[in-house]
């Protein structure tokens, strides 16, 4: 299977750059209700993704108790916790479900590394069960 039947493009999705600040990126998180965000470079590179919680412990660490306070500080700046392991456009479904099992998404970059998309969980375990029910399989 083509995973780009999968992917949700760079063009519908919300994205932070790494140069923006990190207010910025929360506060699109909050308006969106997201609990991760994929990071690019202005080269369109994908860089990594944060999550709620990479945001927390920024904050924590840095004594920064106000939203203003992170006016300050740049995405760059925030260290990657937990890796979202990016795939390229080549990869299988089977690629796909092992990294979703600790990822909310999978971010899909082409041959160049630059960023196309994501593949979301919820879109993996759909494309799962209707294979699974398809081909007369059971999950027992």
């Amino acid at each position: 299977m083509n995973i780009l039947k999968l992917l949700k493009p760079k063009a519908v999705i919300d994205y932070v750059y790494d140069d923006s600040t990190v207010r910025q990126a929360i506060e699109k998180m909050r308006n969106h209700g997201f609990t991760a965000i994929p990071v690019i470079n202005r080269d369109g590179e994908y860089v990594k993704a944060l999550a709620e919680g990479d945001f927390m412990y920024f904050m924590l660490d840095n004594n920064i108790f106000d939203v203003r306070g992170l006016e300050h500080h740049r995405i760059c700046d925030l260290p990657r916790r937990v890796r979202s392991t990016p795939v390229s456009v080549t990869a299988t479904i089977e690629e796909l479900v092992l990294l979703a099992m600790n990822q909310n998404f999978v971010p899909v970059i082409d041959d160049r590394k630059v960023f196309i998309g994501i593949v979301t969980r919820s879109d993996i375990l759909q494309y799962c069960h209707t294979y699974i029910k398809e081909n007369g399989g059971s999950a027992e």
